[in-house]
């Protein structure tokens, strides 16, 4: 079994879909270990504020069945593939890491390089798992979040409870 660290954020009725896709992951794949979720302004663009979160799950299924998985929970929630990079999102849903796989993977690019570029995933990674390691760098994710503050980028905690 892999551990997988996903990725999950929203900014279209945004408390709904985040509960739904915890819903559907957990239907799908068992346990969810979960972040603190953060409120976060729009990145890129000019839209409502987020919710974003990590989920840790432990899963057999290879990383491409994975990746249709979490299309089809995205789609189910109204997400349509080829928007723009930045743009408002009812779900999304990225695999962070997939155990201590690297490179180019069944078409998935992992690590997923969001890790070290944006607060929104850093931080409830490191909060959820300060001690795992960054596949590639070999530092834990909290030593890796005192090292890249990221000033620029404004988020905070709100009170969220799931199931």
């Amino acid at each position: 079994m892999a551990r997988v660290y996903l990725s999950l954020g929203s900014n279209i009725d945004r408390d709904h879909n985040i509960r739904s896709g915890l819903d559907r992951l957990a239907a799908e794949f068992g346990d969810l270990d979960l972040s603190p979720v953060y409120e976060s302004e729009a990145v890129g663009f000019s839209g409502d504020a987020f919710y974003n979160l990590v989920a840790a799950l432990d899963t057999d299924l290879p990383v491409g069945e994975l990746a249709n998985r979490l299309r089809d929970i995205e789609r189910a929630h109204g997400r349509v593939r080829g928007e723009k990079k930045f743009s408002s999102r009812t779900l999304d849903i990225d695999i962070l890491t997939y155990g201590d796989l690297t490179g180019e993977v069944e078409g998935v690019k992992l690590p997923r390089g969001e890790i070290l570029k944006h607060a929104f995933v850093l931080r409830p990674l490191a909060d959820l798992a300060p001690s795992a390691e960054h596949p590639v760098l070999k530092r834990g994710y909290a030593a890796l979040l005192d090292e890249y503050r990221f000033p620029e980028q404004r988020l905070w905690q709100v009170p969220f409870l799931w199931p």
